[in-house]
């Protein structure tokens, strides 16, 4: 071949796979990025729908100003109802940092151990759970047991469980998929089984714990364990592309609050005003993290405090497709909001 026919083979060559990779470009993505940033945060939160959101409300939460909300599209879109900014919200995996706070003050005041297994706590889970004796606390929480998540299981949020023992059962007498403290890999079912833990110690409920030590000592009055325990028209509803139903009231298992109770709580977890000492403190910080994200069928969470600009921002999105860029179109809305804030 000679160098000219060479040149040309590269060039078409080149030529193909710019043409591939531009096909493959997340178009959606970079429309959202690279549009000019509006002048306020509700310009921006009233282009949810382009989108791809059904609803949106945001929350701002500035030390010594009073919480700013922000909401556009619909809470109920059957029934054109316009998104309410005091809607109650399925926050999911966000439930976790109020589970890895009443962990840790179960655990100052001498009721759990971190170092102690599962099977000391459970002892039926022994044979049924790989490595029940050797997993411990602290493992569970750091999300370092091993043990498969329940919701990974094959189509389950078609049919989602709805009791502790029915999630459970998904993953019982299954292999682990590492050895305990050998990796990391997030697992709903190391909550699941904390929960469970702290309700057989204490005598009662888990959540009723939060509430009495987490929730009623900061006035949190719009945050609540379960769908069963509210008036469903203050929930905003859920969508889920592909599906036509409302997913507002399914029992998943998930804690339910308002978008400002959910910014006051961010703030005092990294403010420390939540903790009851130093101590306690650096238990938590031991273990886990100060902000989080939720992603369920209907509901994707995003709740973070920014040292920088000293404010909490929570967003809430009710319409949810694990397929394509929907997840990353909620991301790029908040880091909007986060950027306009900045300014």
């Amino acid at each position: 071949m000679t160098k000219t026919k060479a040149k040309t083979v590269i060039r078409i060559v080149l030529f193909i796979g710019t043409l591939i990779s531009v096909y493959f470009v997340p178009w959606p993505i970079v429309s959202a990025w690279i549009k000019p940033l509006p002048a306020t945060i509700q310009e921006q939160v009233d282009k949810a729908a382009d989108y791809g959101f059904d609803g949106i409300i945001v929350c701002v939460n500035r030390k010594d100003k009073p919480v700013e909300l922000f909401a556009s599209g619909y809470k109920n879109k059957e029934e054109r109802i316009p998104s309410d900014p005091t809607a109650l919200f399925k926050i999911a995996s966000v439930s976790k940092l109020y589970t890895a706070l009443a962990i840790t003050k179960l655990v100052s005041g001498g009721k759990l151990s971190l170092d102690q297994s599962v099977a000391f706590y459970i002892p039926e889970l022994k044979g049924r759970i790989a490595y029940a004796d050797q997993i411990t606390l602290r493992m569970l929480v750091q999300h370092r047991s091993g043990i498969p998540n329940f919701t990974d299981t094959y189509m389950y949020w078609a049919s989602p469980k709805e009791t502790p023992k029915e999630q459970l059962a998904l993953v019982l007498d299954k292999p682990a998929n590492f050895k305990p403290d050998e990796d990391y890999e997030y697992s709903n079912t190391n909550y699941l089984l904390l929960d469970s833990i702290m309700s057989k110690e204490l005598g009662y409920s888990a959540f009723q714990f939060i509430k009495e030590e987490i929730l009623n000592p900061l006035n949190l009055i719009s945050t609540f364990g379960s769908i069963d325990e509210v008036n469903k028209d203050d929930v905003m509803s859920g969508y889920y592309v592909g599906y036509d139903g409302d997913l507002k009231t399914e029992n998943v298992n998930s804690i339910l609050a308002t978008a400002e109770d959910l910014s006051k709580f961010i703030r005092a977890l990294n403010d420390g005003s939540v903790f009851k000492d130093k101590e306690e403190q650096e238990i938590y910080s031991s273990l886990y993290k100060y902000e989080h994200t939720g992603l369920i069928p209907g509901y994707q969470t995003i709740a973070k405090y920014h040292r920088h600009i000293d404010a909490v921002v929570v967003q809430f999105t009710n319409t949810v497709n694990f397929e394509g860029y929907n997840w990353n179109l909620s991301e790029i809305m908040y880091n909007r909001i986060v950027k306009i804030l900045g300014k």
